[in-house]
């Protein structure tokens, strides 16, 4: 398999032509492939409200998130650190936060105030910096930071750590009895290098056509 792109990013153009060169490596990647095709590139912006929304996404469903988010957005108007931190526990309960992700959401706002963290620079950082970096603020652990990588930065060789939707659409492709675990899935996933991420859009492609969603 090719080396990935020098310039360590992925373009909607990419995905077709990556995904027939891990389709033709691996026949259960060929299968979602030849069944749904490319998936989409997914792209978000590497911001502040990104970061939250990718918070607001940890254990729970997609739809419980963006429900979460767009009651913040109907709140605060534009979501910012200032913002966040001007919420009161009541109003952050009424947008739909936990406990927890009420201080992560705190956390992330003080980091970003205090400029311990400069989101602007991580676009400029190797995948393990970024990573580093990222999960110093307390809530943001090894998927939030990957998930950032994956969709903001758009690298091409990030597999989400701990993903079940993941876990799943692979279990199903393969005709497991038992999803694999996220102590295992690392190791599946080396056969996908030096697009890794390209590999998780597929299989999070099938996983929701699968399900009838988008």
């Amino acid at each position: 398999m090719k080396s990935a792109p020098t310039i360590g990013k992925i373009s909607l153009e990419d995905l077709d032509p990556i995904c027939r060169e891990l389709s033709a490596n691996d026949p259960s990647i060929r299968r979602a492939y030849e069944r749904y095709g490319a998936p989409p590139l997914w792209a978000r912006e590497p911001s502040f409200a990104t970061l939250i929304h990718i918070i607001l996404e940890q254990q729970v469903s997609l739809a419980s998130a963006k429900a979460a988010y767009e009651k913040l957005m109907d709140t605060v108007g534009e979501i910012t650190p200032e913002n966040i931190l001007a919420l009161s526990d009541e109003e952050m309960r009424a947008a739909y936060f936990s406990r927890q992700k009420a201080v992560y959401a705190r956390e992330l706002s003080k980091a970003v105030i205090e400029k311990r963290l400069v989101i602007g620079k991580l676009g400029k950082l190797p995948d393990r910096e970024v990573r580093t970096t990222l999960t110093q603020v307390k809530g943001i652990g090894r998927w939030t930071s990957d998930i950032f990588l994956l969709m903001c930065l758009c690298r091409p060789d990030v597999m989400p750590v701990g993903d079940i939707a993941l876990h799943q659409a692979w279990k199903e492709l393969r005709g497991l009895e038992t999803r694999p675990t996220s102590k295992d899935f690392p190791s599946i996933a080396e056969r996908w290098r030096p697009y890794r991420s390209v590999a998780a859009r597929l299989l999070w492609h099938f996983y929701l056509s699968e399900r009838g969603r988008s």
